[in-house]
């Protein structure tokens, strides 16, 4: 028998036991004999929000060396009575006095690093590039990280160790069994409460071994804990917790139990908590916190809320008052379509130096308490609607439902006022809102200094290839810069703020 009729016959049993379903009882889609749709490239779901970074001017230095440094003349005092400029005829004035600093702001270095297999190169081929595309996520996780550096990097200010709670119990209805409780704070800054959960506990320090088998330690965030405080409760009570508001904190860490095995029950962004039902168990021990992990001194620069926060800077801030333990104070409706304490920070910045922010940055909250504030039945008579001239507008009953304030005006400014863009910031904690003016007036821009900060770049994104040293390629991607603040007091903070 030739192949050609070979073939023939084989094609022909196969269709005739096709044809009596023989071979359809035995392939299905359950053999894996199918088709792989599997689209190209890989789908990079994770936002990379960086609004800071986006907006601060970034100006790379000729010749860097170790640090930025400038001088600034923090005022100009004249002769005699300072607001009088009175000279006799044919006389000469006295001499006018200044008041100068010297500041300094060493260049720091941000990174990432990844590594790709030869057997994962080779196997990427025709789904995308491993090389380029795990750089270009190198150079966005770095820029995420310069971001939250930005806006709350802390190398000068200490938290220190909070003052030891204050306690009450009252109420009625709560599950917190009857015991004696003893409480314990931990304050928290920025990156604290980045870097801290109740699940996974609060951030101290972290030892890390780099890829060239080097260590070095970060700290997390965290103050010292409190001393403890210690009450006894009734069942039905809630047990409430005060502390004093601490310089430089966004968050607090709560530890309760009995005394000596108090563990972390709550983080909350005012400084106060509540406790109504039992407490749970397993959670961080406070004895883990053994000392004030707040600050990196000779590895990181500081961020614009340190930089208002720390009192040597003379920025605008105002914690809200503690108000009823775990709620606190909310933002206060001035009944005309503004929020009090926001007007309270316009005005104390315009008559303290003559300038007003450019941009209010605040947390969703806080986007939606002030929303709530500014729009009442007693602000209505005020709001502005704008309708296009040549548009359709959705039609002579058009109407958008949920509206937001995305702009906040200030009257505070020789120019007869302007709107000041109000931004969610993905970072910034609830609680908390971070008022900046990104350029100075012209008042100042005469005397060469037009923005308030710049990121000094020292050498900005670059990639370093690593020697091969085993079959996978090494690689990082850095920048080498810092953020120099030159008018500290073009930074604003409102904070602790209750969520209502």
């Amino acid at each position: 028998m030739s192949l050609l009729q070979t073939t023939e016959e084989t094609l022909r049993l196969t269709k005739a036991a096709l044809a009596e379903n023989a071979l359809a009882k035995t392939v299905s889609l359950a053999t894996g004999l199918s088709a792989y749709d599997l689209q190209a490239p890989a789908k990079n779901l994770f936002p990379i929000v960086t609004p800071l970074r986006n907006a601060l001017p970034r100006v790379g230095r000729l010749n860097p060396g170790d640090a930025a440094r400038w001088r600034t003349i923090t005022s100009i005092t004249g002769s005699g009575y300072d607001a009088m400029g009175w000279v006799p005829e044919g006389q000469r004035t006295a001499s006018m006095s200044y008041s100068a600093q010297a500041q300094v702001a060493p260049y720091l270095t941000l990174g990432e690093e990844d590594t790709v297999t030869f057997e994962a190169e080779a196997a990427a081929q025709g789904f995308e590039d491993l090389n380029a595309t795990a750089t270009l996520r190198l150079l966005q996780k770095t820029m995420r990280k310069e971001e939250t550096a930005l806006l709350g990097g802390n190398a000068s200010l200490a938290l220190g160790t909070p003052a030891a709670p204050t306690l009450t119990a009252s109420g009625t209805g709560a599950t917190l069994p009857a015991a004696t409780y003893s409480v314990i704070v931990v304050a928290l800054s920025f990156e604290g409460w980045k870097n801290s959960s109740v699940s996974g506990g609060v951030a101290t320090s972290k030892a890390i071994t780099g890829n060239d088998g080097n260590t070095y330690t970060l700290n997390g965030g965290s103050s010292m804990r409190s001393a403890n405080a210690t009450l006894a409760v009734t069942l039905g009570q809630t047990l409430s917790a005060t502390v004093s508001v601490v310089a430089g904190a966004v968050a607090y860490a709560w530890y309760a139990g009995a005394a000596g095995a108090e563990t972390l029950q709550a983080i909350t962004t005012i400084n106060s908590a509540t406790f109504a039902a039992p407490l749970a168990s397993g959670q961080q021990a406070a004895t883990v916190i053994t000392a004030d992990n707040s600050r990196n001194a000779t590895l990181a620069f500081d961020g614009l809320l340190t930089v208002g926060f720390n009192p040597a800077n003379s920025a605008y801030v105002q914690s809200l008052a503690s108000g009823t333990a775990g709620t606190g104070s909310f933002l206060t409706a001035s009944g005309r379509g503004s929020v009090i304490e926001i007007d309270n920070m316009l005005v104390a910045m315009w008559n303290a130096y003559k300038l007003s922010p450019t941009v209010l940055y605040v947390n969703a909250q806080e986007q939606k308490n002030i929303t709530n504030k500014c729009l009442t039945s007693a602000s209505g008579p005020l709001i502005r609607y704008n309708v296009a001239a040549d548009g359709d507008n959705g039609g002579p009953y058009g109407v958008s439902a949920s509206g937001v304030v995305r702009w906040y005006y200030n009257p505070f400014s020789v120019d007869g006022g302007f709107d000041i863009p109000v931004k969610v910031h993905p970072d910034l904690p609830p609680g908390t809102i971070l008022a900046l003016c990104e350029r100075l007036p012209v008042w100042y821009q005469s005397n060469q200094t037009p923005n308030v900060a710049e990121v000094l770049t020292r050498r900005d994104y670059y990639r370093v290839d690593w020697p091969l040293r085993t079959r996978r390629r090494e690689f990082g991607v850095y920048a080498e810069e810092t953020l120099a603040v030159y008018a500290p007091f073009g930074v604003g903070i409102l904070t602790n703020i209750g969520n209502g």
